[in-house]
């Protein structure tokens, strides 16, 4: 056992304090098996000279062995491994037990919907998918109103728990705001507030559907969505999408055919192609939704960004029937760090997801609610959309005058009414995965192909950018498709 206690490995300039590290290691020495049960072992003094090490330290050590049950102290027989331990088989001593688990004890599905690689913007320029201009975000203004909401009022229920469905004032503010901008006529009973559009979906799919149900997205479509319909055991059926949104004369040729639970949709700008779902079929889809009881989730992701005239009004706002689940966030409008978003439904669904969400995730950060309300409150979120569209939508001309002068030879679009991102077509002898690694060297980050559906297709955002560096992005895709 001299010999075992020898294999110690004390490292005096680790971050990891020394008494810590010979606790984790006569833990791992117990664990293994290498010291048995009832094992007397040696005098905090004899085993600080062999380490080197204040004797105070191997005390500590011991102490904290004694207090989780590892070790037994007999008044004036010493210290011994507890005699009440299992007797186990003796394994392979890990001396270096801090290294991190890789792979687990046990087996876990891994599905393919699941494995979904995490874009890597860290790079000077980016045609993303979409996404805000985080530069413009009123920070200033949220930090101030975060602050407020951090240091003043009665600590106890600022800083303790709240409402699960999110905090009243926020739910107040947003259904003044949904109503007066979307055409809404809903209370805060109508309203949970969520951390973002992923969180409302899964929600919806865990309480609202069941495994075998069948789902109906758009071809083509977000794969987030339809990673949480198959994670829920959803059966996935899609339908076309043409230039007026979504397929809804086959969409009824299904319903007759079969059982649909739901309905997923994203009627003002359709994800990935930016076109927005036609009136009349809008009206027809809601018919549909009544005549065969199917749930709509409508995702309005970016409602506030149309360009050429007002935004249509959302589904939800023509929804006499409580078939729509309606759901938005403020990760477009102001940042996809500012994880705040809302569902928006009939109360008892409301009551119901909120129900569920509390075994979830207790409630969301009351502070930030709070400080998005007052924003709201001011009308310095409605001013800031404002300022963004103008900006925007010169963006969205810039870069779409780059790509006609430098890219038309190699690229179809349609300039798109609204939305943060061109739906782009390139010719069929371009491999845009391997564009975009080409792209990714220089210093610019675009997405590759959409997805294997949509081939050749991919998402080019232009809001994040500014005019130069739209101009530096469309350069280097014209370089490398001129020379590749």
């Amino acid at each position: 056992m001299l010999a075992l206690l020898s294999q110690l490995v004390i490292d005096k300039e680790a971050a990891m304090p020394v008494y810590l590290q010979l606790t984790n290691q006569l833990t791992g020495f117990i664990k293994t098996g290498a010291l048995m049960a009832g094992y007397r072992l040696p005098s905090t003094r004899q085993l600080a000279g062999q380490l080197n090490i204040h004797r105070k330290t191997v005390i500590r050590a011991y102490d904290d062995l004694l207090a989780q049950g590892w070790l037994q102290s007999h008044t004036g027989s010493g210290t011994f491994v507890a005699a009440n331990l299992p007797v186990i088989k003796p394994q392979t001593i890990l001396v270096d037990n801090t290294t991190p688990a890789v792979k687990a004890g046990f087996a876990i599905k891994s599905p393919a919907h699941l494995q979904r690689p995490i874009a890597n913007l860290n790079i000077p320029l980016h045609l993303d998918d979409g996404f805000p201009d985080t530069r413009i975000a009123p920070v200033l203004d949220l930090s101030r109103a975060y602050r407020t909401q951090l240091l003043t009022g009665n600590p106890y229920v600022r800083l303790g728990y709240g409402d699960t469905r999110g905090t009243e004032w926020l739910r107040n503010e947003l259904a003044t705001y949904l109503n007066t901008t979307r055409g809404l006529r809903i209370t805060p009973a109508n309203i949970l507030v969520v951390r973002g559009t992923i969180m409302g979906l899964n929600l919806t799919c865990t309480g609202l559907l069941e495994p075998g149900d069948t789902v109906v997205t758009a071809q083509p479509g977000w794969v987030g969505a339809e990673a949480n319909f198959l994670q829920a055991g959803a059966k996935l059926i899609k339908i076309p999408v043409d230039e007026y949104g979504l397929d809804i004369g086959a969409l009824d040729t299904l319903c007759q055919k079969q059982k649909v639970k739901l309905v997923y949709v994203t009627s003002h700008h359709h994800y990935p192609t930016t076109v927005a779902l036609r009136a009349d079929r809008r009206v027809s889809l809601l018919a549909l939704s009544r005549k065969h009881g199917f749930i709509i989730f409508e995702d309005d992701y970016d409602y506030d960004f149309h360009y050429e005239n007002k935004p249509l009004m959302p589904l939800a706002s023509a929804d006499d029937a409580g078939m729509v689940v309606y759901c938005g966030s403020f990760s477009k409008t102001v940042s996809p760090a500012i994880r705040v978003g809302y569902l928006v439904a009939s109360e008892n669904v409301i009551e119901y997801l909120a129900s569920l969400r509390r075994i979830i995730d207790r409630q969301g950060d009351t502070l930030l609610e709070n400080a998005i309300a007052e924003l709201l409150q001011n009308g310095i979120i409605q001013r800031h959309l404002r300022k963004s569209l103008r900006l925007y939508r010169q963006r969205r001309d810039i870069f779409c005058s780059l790509m006609n002068d430098q890219l038309k030879n190699h690229v179809q679009f349609k300039v798109p009414e609204g939305g943060l991102a061109v739906w782009a077509q390139f010719d069929k002898s371009i491999d845009l995965n391997e564009l975009a690694q080409k792209a990714l060297k220089k210093g610019l980050y675009f997405q590759g192909e959409n997805n294997s559906a949509t081939l050749g297709f991919t998402r080019l955002g232009f809001a994040s950018s500014t005019p130069t560096e739209l101009e530096t992005s469309v350069e280097i895709l014209a370089k490398l498709l001129t020379n590749p």
